[in-house]
């Protein structure tokens, strides 16, 4: 296993037995035949069953809806990406040409189907009870932060909130970057607090989406303390 994909899982936690497996999950179709998309279905089913067994755990007086809203914003797209890039995954994916010139390692839907890849890839390598072992471990802090009350909301709208609350100004936002061709772009945005030197990035394949990540990011460090 080379340099970086030894980084890669040791940063995820996972040591894998068998490195073909790592490698097909973090190949995009557009570089060839032995792609993901095989592991990425069996991996966003995985996620899907492991996010409802802990949320059905956690949140014993929930119903139905509000717990099919809280794992819809855990395991959406956005989201996913988000964990991706906490992984720096963008940097181990294996691209075609003209992904890699258009910024596919960036874009949120190709780093999303990429990490349920990578955890459908763990399943296969060393089962059902590792594998959720490091989906949980991914999605702790996460978890730890879901609020029933507040599973119907966005990101935006939960960081405007909890700035109300506290009676502190509202965030301010700005395009950082604009990559990509017309039809296919990806926004760079941050959120800036305008009393006090915090600010987070966010991208996306709209501004509206890379708002969302950066306001995801700074409710994050807003709970932390």
């Amino acid at each position: 296993m080379n340099t970086d994909l030894m980084r890669f899982a040791q940063v995820l936690g996972h040591r894998f037995q068998r490195e073909d497996l790592l490698v097909q999950a973090l190949t995009h179709r557009s570089f060839g035949a032995a792609n993901n998309e095989r592991l990425e279905f069996l991996g966003d089913a995985l996620l899907g069953f492991v996010i409802a067994e802990i949320l059905l755990e956690r949140f014993p007086t929930a119903n139905e809806g509000t717990l099919s809203r809280m794992r819809a914003a855990l395991v959406k797209r956005e989201a996913l990406a988000a964990l991706a890039r906490d992984l720096r995954l963008g940097e181990v994916l294996r691209l075609g040409a003209g992904e890699l010139r258009t910024g596919g390692h960036a874009r949120d839907s190709i780093l999303a189907d990429a990490l349920e890849a990578v955890f459908g890839a763990v399943y296969l390598d060393a089962g059902f009870e590792r594998a959720r072992a490091v989906v949980l471990e991914r999605f702790a802090s996460r978890l730890a932060q879901i609020d029933a009350s507040e599973s119907g909301k966005d990101p935006k709208t939960r960081l405007q909130e909890w700035l109300q609350g506290a009676r502190r100004p509202l965030p301010d936002y700005q395009v950082l970057a604009i990559e990509g061709e017309q039809h296919d772009q990806i926004f760079t945005v941050s959120c800036q607090l305008q009393d006090a030197e915090l600010m987070t990035q966010g991208t996306g394949t709209s501004r509206r989406r890379a708002e969302q990540s950066a306001a995801e990011r700074m409710l994050e460090l807003l709970r932390r303390g």
